[in-house]
């Protein structure tokens, strides 16, 4: 019962995404309800959970504070870099994981980058709740999209430095669950200087129905914010930077109807369950 906490999408300690990582032994799932409570013992946006299923094969799946989710990129991007660092895939290697979102590929670079290989989320043009402006506590946006499947709404804002000055009312956000918001919501916008920068657009984003306030670093969103940035700027490779208050940076491109994220990962904590918290 190994448990590690990975700082994800940074390359340096006390930045990115901490997720913590649970290996687990062969043979079926553990209860989910104890699941539940290691991830809100955790008390990191995800716990991901792993149990192998063959060669270079894994099941996952990912638990926040308060429930199970999806797909979520910066515990997959931890958990990858767990399995390197045990040697169970190689620079250069492949794994495979199989999750509610179906197939799921990660590659190790010889560096030790990792990219993610994740179905992209098309945003469609939608509608904001007139409960949203005073949840975020602005209204400067110039677009909204739905995110289908991913269960975000994505807002566009009109620079960098209005997506950057949101201090969002989360217990309004919360309330957001009840008007077609199930998981969060996506702020976006383009960046002031990206020649300077080094990064094409940012974003933030902020739970609904996750007990998630705002979440450092989160890969699962880019699989919407790709495509629509593609459209903007008529490239398919762009770099993010997530502007949160820890920041992160993912290296993106678009391949046909899959996102590739690519970014690094530390581990800042490794230990073991006590027997008495075990299944």
């Amino acid at each position: 019962m190994r448990m590690r906490i990975i700082d994800a999408f940074t390359d340096e300690p006390f930045a990115g995404n901490p997720a913590a990582v649970c290996l687990l032994p062969e043979g079926p799932w553990p209860d989910e309800g104890w699941m539940a409570k290691v991830g809100a013992e955790m008390n990191l946006s995800e716990t991901a959970f792993l149990r192998p299923l063959g060669e270079r094969r894994w099941a996952i799946r990912w638990f926040t504070p308060a429930v199970e989710v999806d797909l979520c990129g910066h515990a997959t991007l931890a958990a990858t870099h767990a399995l390197a660092s045990d040697g169970l895939v190689g620079p250069g290697g492949e794994v495979v994981f199989e999750s509610n979102s179906g197939e799921l590929r990660a590659t190790v670079a010889e560096d030790g980058a990792i990219t993610l290989d994740f179905p992209a989320n098309q945003p469609k043009p939608g509608v904001a709740p007139a409960e949203l402006a005073k949840a975020l506590g602005s209204d400067a946006w110039i677009g909204v999209w739905q995110t289908g499947a991913l269960g975000d709404l994505m807002l566009e804002f009109v620079d960098e430095a209005s997506v950057r000055a949101l201090r969002p009312d989360h217990t309004r956000l919360a309330a957001l669950v009840d008007v077609g918001i199930p998981r969060g919501v996506i702020v976006t916008a383009r960046a002031d200087e990206p020649e300077a920068s080094g990064y094409d657009f940012v974003s933030r984003w902020f739970g609904t129905g996750v007990d998630v306030g705002e979440d450092p670093v989160t890969g699962s969103a880019h699989t919407a914010l790709l495509p629509l940035w593609v459209a903007h700027l008529n490239r398919d490779t762009l770099v993010a930077r997530q502007v949160s208050r820890r920041g992160g940076t993912i290296r993106l491109h678009l391949e046909g109807e899959r996102v590739l994220l690519k970014g690094t990962a530390v581990t800042m904590l490794d230990g073991s369950l006590a027997q008495s918290a075990r299944p």
